[in-house]
């Protein structure tokens, strides 16, 4: 695909269109782009509004009506860069091979070439097994409201392929981590710094404390991580401080893993008295382990990748999830990683790669042929 393809004028109006979790409208503008790709195709379209303030959710059907499982294709359309990013920090342009733009690479580029391959196969009609494409509003916020979705389509598929963007240099992927989170409260006793300081309680030095403990859970060898990133506490500088509360990132690779790891964050307690811990929170996704099938599915892609011309690599597991996560928790053989090549996700310097879409579109073409 050249930089002055018709096809490319499509995906550029899709980059145009900022959308930000949070900005329903914005969203909701996506969703009508695709929407308007989908006409005069054999595509049956249901828009779901969405709740919690959040964009709709669509579920686009296709291929042969029988009752056997189906081949499930999952993207989003929210990003995390704010609205006019595309004005003043990230303009959309094109340098050589690279399309700079927010959401490009994560992953509107994906879900767009994804979208064209569905429709493609679905005129066509040689879809292996009964196709459905969920686009959904809010995975960058860990999927709240199409969780339950993601996991009942899961459920009655055969197969689930995600269109996350691909990994240092078209990594395709097959395990991810699974992500916690977590928030903490901390409750000490108020005081002044200078008259009455040997009555507080300062719950800013207790939540260090936890902190050091939590941040010592992490074992690089078993593959768990925690990070406390922000933390918020005290009033004014001359007051000890009654409050402090942080959030939580956990990361693993195992289901028993991250169990015991809940466990022990959510029984966190003060050896002091004068102290009350609170925690609250769980894992959000579950980890994404590779299984045989998944194996096997890799192979299937990769032997595909070769017949179109280029050879599909298996990346090491990644440490974020995705709506994958779901579905392989559930057992469902998953692809990961389907979508753009390119770099700088969640940046100011985030990019596709143009030369990725044409052979990244054929296999997801060929998958939705050949996947029984």
């Amino acid at each position: 695909m050249s930089s002055s393809s018709p096809s490319l004028d499509t995906l550029l109006t899709w980059i145009r269109t900022e959308s930000p979790t949070h900005d329903r409208a914005g969203v909701n503008l996506m969703m009508d782009l695709v929407v308007a790709q989908m006409q005069d195709s054999p595509v049956a379209v249901e828009r779901i509004p969405g709740t919690e303030g959040l964009g709709d959710v669509l579920v686009l059907r296709a291929g042969p009506q029988t009752a056997e499982p189906g081949l499930l294709v999952m993207s989003h359309l929210d990003t995390v860069h704010p609205v006019g990013t595309i004005e003043n920090d990230l303009t959309l342009r094109i340098e050589d091979d690279r399309l700079y733009g927010p959401g490009i690479y994560d992953m509107k580029g994906g879900a767009w070439f994804a979208l064209e391959a569905f429709k493609e196969v679905a005129r066509k009609g040689t879809a292996a097994r009964p196709m459905v494409f969920l686009v959904t509003p809010d995975e960058e916020i860990g999927s709240p409201i199409t969780r339950p979705m993601i996991e009942d389509l899961g459920r009655r598929s055969a197969y689930a392929l995600v269109t996350e963007p691909a990994r240092d240099g078209g990594q395709i992927v097959t395990a991810r981590k699974g992500v916690g989170r977590f928030d903490v409260h901390v409750e000490g006793r108020p005081a002044h710094a200078g008259s009455r300081h040997k009555e507080g309680r300062n719950a800013v030095y207790e939540a260090a404390r936890q902190i050091l403990a939590i941040e010592a859970l992490t074992d690089y060898a078993r593959g768990i991580t925690t990070t406390v990133g922000m933390v918020s506490g005290g009033t004014a500088v001359n007051t000890i401080p009654q409050h402090c509360r942080f959030p939580v990132d956990l990361r693993v690779e195992t289901v028993a893993d991250g169990e015991a790891v809940t466990a022990a964050l959510l029984g966190l307690k003060s050896s002091n008295p004068d102290f009350k811990v609170s925690v609250s929170g769980g894992m959000n996704r579950p980890p994404y382990e590779r299984t045989e099938s998944t194996a096997k599915l890799f192979d299937h892609a990769k032997s595909l990748a070769a017949e179109i011309g280029f050879d599909l690599v298996s990346a090491p597991r990644v440490g974020g999830g995705s709506d994958g996560n779901f579905t392989a928790a559930l057992g469902i053989p998953t692809l990961d990683g389907l979508g753009i090549d390119g770099d700088g996700a969640h940046t100011l310097q985030e990019y596709g790669l143009i030369s990725s879409i044409a052979p990244r579109q054929k296999l997801m073409a060929r998958l939705l042929e050949t996947l029984r």
